[in-house]
């Protein structure tokens, strides 16, 4: 991954392949950010004109190359925009300066555009810890490349590349201070977080057969010893033993056996406890109700909500964050066969229910059912789970939102306002009662399907009824962001995304802290 490091020195003087500045769109045209004040004198404070004359109008996520002025040490230039400039009227208020999100976006296209560069300088607005966080993250994010499968010749010769070109190797993050306490520990949580979402982002793009749910549990199993969590896996006989009956009718299809994976990190002085639980459905041919051509192609990110708890659980024992956090991993491959569950089978779920299976295709409230019983019995402060859960929630949102369902609606508004504040967009969504009926059996205590319209939310109100009894919980639909199938943006890229892991990390923070609400 790019190394990331904080310096004093000025952007004239700096070797490096490339000074990256900012200008926002200003009311009369693009107006230079704070940051790059030194490459703005070099051009006699004319910088936003020569910007403006080539075509830069500082909108968000557009990118402007010129040649360094005479006497860097730098070649080149690169104008980001930053989009709107803060309010003027605000100017004297130290919370006007440039949102943190904006920060991390323009900070992840320049990175991108740097790839094969050795050493970039961000000479971006640093005004606070919280800048250069972001800044730090949105260039770790945006540079992040995945080539394990091509050119074995390229990966010989050095880091992972994109499209030949390595992933920037160094950025300095110019106006950070080294020796700052808080600037190196916006620097450390950056790395951690980014480092990790970046791991969640490979899982989802590893083919199917190799990221089976043994390979995935065993990743697991890996990072938990380098970190010092706890893990427990339990295979197909311990899962036919304790009864998992969704879990197991999920992963009977497929030779490829189901896992379901437990994370336990604990710090010596919490007193709260969290508990994640991910959709892990490895690889979603849609079981006996197979999906359609056209519908199944980026099915191996059906297990980006494990991913994404996996990453989270990791980036807690990182970051030594005072609060208890397990990790539910339910890992399966929903494929056809001989053995697989078939619609008008009936399951009995690790809760002790029954569940009427309609469509083998709604096979991941099937796998979350039983975790979330799991994950009660140790009865936490709250859970939240995470899953690519429905095509309605794509519907719904886009496929740049997720969705928020809760059966508590103050924690719904503290799970969305988390997401909001660390870049991830989401939407509260509502659980209406006269849904559940759709869900009714007459041979089974809930079907696994319900009414057509309103899908998504019919899914949460299937998985609320597994949730013990007095326990928060809130359920985040990342169907539509999860998997980004468009050309990159910001610092999203391509492929997995990574969806949902800064808004767990950030929910653990504010438990940590005693904010969770």
């Amino acid at each position: 991954m790019t190394a990331l490091t904080l310096s004093t020195a000025a952007a004239p003087g700096l070797r490096a392949d490339a000074i990256v500045i900012g200008v926002a769109k200003g009311a009369q045209g693009p107006v230079v950010a704070p940051g790059a004040e030194a490459v703005d004198k070099a051009y006699d404070g004319k910088l936003a004109g020569v910007l403006e004359t080539l075509g830069a109008s500082g909108a968000e996520g557009e990118l402007t190359k010129l040649p360094a002025p005479a006497g860097f040490k730098a070649p080149l230039v690169v104008a980001v925009g930053l989009g709107a400039e803060p309010d003027a009227e605000n100017a004297g208020d130290s919370d006007a300066g440039y949102d943190a999100e904006a920060l991390r976006k323009a900070a992840g296209v320049a990175a991108r555009a740097l790839a094969g560069s050795r050493k970039a300088a961000f000479a971006l607005p640093v005004d606070s810890p919280g800048a250069v966080e972001a800044i730090g993250e949105g260039v770790l994010l945006g540079a992040y490349s995945f080539d394990t499968y091509k050119d074995n010749n390229r990966q010989a010769q050095g880091a992972r590349a994109r499209n030949g070109k390595a992933p920037l190797a160094e950025a300095a993050l110019l106006g950070g201070k080294p020796r700052d306490a808080a600037h190196k520990g916006a620097v450390a949580r950056a790395i951690a977080v980014s480092e990790e979402l970046n791991r969640a982002r490979d899982l989802v793009n590893t083919p199917p057969n190799d990221l089976t749910p043994a390979a995935f549990a065993g990743i697991a199993q890996a990072a938990a010893k380098e970190h010092g969590i706890k893990v427990q896996v339990l295979d197909e006989k311990a899962l036919t033993k304790g009864g998992y009956g969704g879990i197991l009718g999920v992963g009977g299809g497929s030779a490829a056996a189901p896992r379901l994976v437990k994370l336990s990190y604990t710090h010596p002085k919490a007193d709260k406890h969290l508990a994640f639980v991910g959709k892990g459905i490895t690889y979603d041919s849609g079981g006996i109700s197979l999906k359609p051509a056209g519908h199944n192609e980026t099915m191996k990110c059906d297990m980006s909500g494990a991913a994404a708890v996996f990453a989270a659980v990791v980036v807690a024992a990182r970051l030594g964050l005072e609060v208890n956090v397990t990790g539910w991993l339910a890992l399966a491959e929903n494929m056809p066969s001989g053995t697989a569950v078939r619609p008008g089978d009936v399951l009995r779920m690790y809760s002790g229910k029954t569940v009427e299976v309609l469509n083998t295709d709604a096979e991941g409230r099937l796998v979350l059912a039983d975790a979330l019983w799991a994950a009660s019995q140790e009865n936490p402060d709250a859970i939240v789970d995470v899953a690519t859960l429905t095509g309605a929630m794509m519907l719904a949102l886009g496929s740049r939102t997720f969705g928020v369902m809760a059966n508590d609606d103050a924690f719904r508004s503290t799970v969305y306002e988390a997401a909001e504040e660390v870049g991830e967009p989401a939407w509260p969504m509502p659980l209406p009662e006269h849904l559940r009926k759709g869900m009714e059996s007459s041979v089974a205590d809930i079907a696994n399907m319900g009414e057509r319209m309103g899908g998504g939310l019919v899914a949460g109100l299937f998985l609320r009824e597994f949730v013990g009894e007095g326990i928060t919980w809130a359920h985040l639909d990342i169907a539509g962001p999860a998997f980004n199938e468009g050309g990159p943006f910001g610092y999203t890229p391509k492929g997995g995304t990574g969806s949902a892991v800064r808004t767990l990390v950030r929910l653990a923070e504010l438990t940590a802290a005693g904010d969770l609400g």
